[in-house]
């Protein structure tokens, strides 16, 4: 017995037609965007990862083939590193570093404790010129520093400072400190305060619930915040190569300072292998803690 298809069916199988190539298109179009993140992913990594790959390449390349344009490793060696360490040749590389973990982790510290009370503040409470306040944030952040070696030197020279490590931390801490009340504060914003409620509801003081509700909760973006303070302290270079001393100076003044294996040569290897072995802590820092880094950043960026 053969059947045949009413109106409804054939209206039905109509229907189903431009819903079909709806889907396809829309399917076609995710995997387009796919491909194109994904191309742009590929040009930012290449484009970031290119001279660390070039500068890693140059440092355990001969002095003779400095400038050698072979874009894989060729003529290896490590007496690059060793004249990096070298203190025959003026190079503090060794005493340089423990400096910069010296200033960084001082700075970090003081930015953290202070900034973190002060975002919170700035967050959570309501005082008069509280806009003003986070102007004046946002004024230090963008003051250039080249404006403030001038005084600072005259300052530390008057004190007795120069060439201590004070003077060396003092001035990146007020670079590094905006920077940590920013970040913070904009996470904190975003936090329910129905926690905070809840537990002074319990009986704790507003203390107490920041300390045991609120801080738990920030850890993600004061891990971040940490590292990134760290990071700006590391590579600041202006200011402490005026301010500091052959003892004190960090990493970045060192290797301005390096000197060659040869008299009136550039030591373009030693400096790349001193460049390397400097962003090696950087690197094992942000391999640590990553996880915390990508939930701090997306911290905040829902409300909730």
């Amino acid at each position: 017995m053969t059947t045949v298809a009413g109106p409804a069916a054939a209206t039905a199988e109509a229907n189903a037609l431009p819903r079909t190539k709806q889907k396809s298109k829309t399917k076609s179009r995710q995997r387009n965007a796919g491909i194109r993140t994904g191309i742009s992913a590929i040009i930012i990594v290449l484009w970031c990862l290119l001279p660390f790959y070039w500068m890693v390449v140059t440092s355990f390349r001969d002095v003779g083939y400095t400038f050698d344009t072979t874009p894989w490793f060729t003529h290896f060696t490590w007496d690059n590193y060793a004249t990096a360490f070298s203190t025959k040749l003026g190079n503090h590389l060794g005493q340089a570093l423990l400096n910069s973990l010296f200033i960084g982790a001082c700075v970090t510290i003081i930015a953290l404790l202070v900034g973190t009370f002060a975002a919170y503040a700035l967050a959570r409470l309501e005082f008069k010129f509280k806009g003003i306040v986070l102007g004046l944030i946002l004024g230090a952040s963008m003051f250039p520093g080249v404006a403030l070696i001038t005084p600072l030197f005259q300052l530390f020279t008057n004190i007795g400072w120069m060439g201590t490590y004070q003077a060396l931390i003092i001035p990146s801490i007020s670079f590094v400190l905006p920077l940590t009340v920013y970040t913070l504060t904009s996470f904190f914003r975003e936090m329910p305060w129905d926690l905070e409620e809840a537990a002074r509801i319990d009986g704790c003081t507003q203390a107490q619930a920041f300390r045991k509700i609120i801080l738990p909760l920030a850890a993600p973006a004061v891990f971040t915040t940490a590292i990134l303070a760290f990071i700006s302290s590391w590579n600041e270079y202006l200011i402490s190569s005026q301010l500091s001393s052959d003892a004190t100076q960090p990493v970045t003044v060192a290797i301005a300072s390096f000197a060659g294996s040869q008299p009136h040569q550039e030591p373009y290897t030693a400096v790349m292998a001193a460049g390397t072995i400097v962003t090696v802590p950087l690197v094992i820092l942000v391999l640590i803690f990553q996880r915390r880094i990508v939930a701090g950043l997306t911290a905040g960026g829902v409300k909730g």
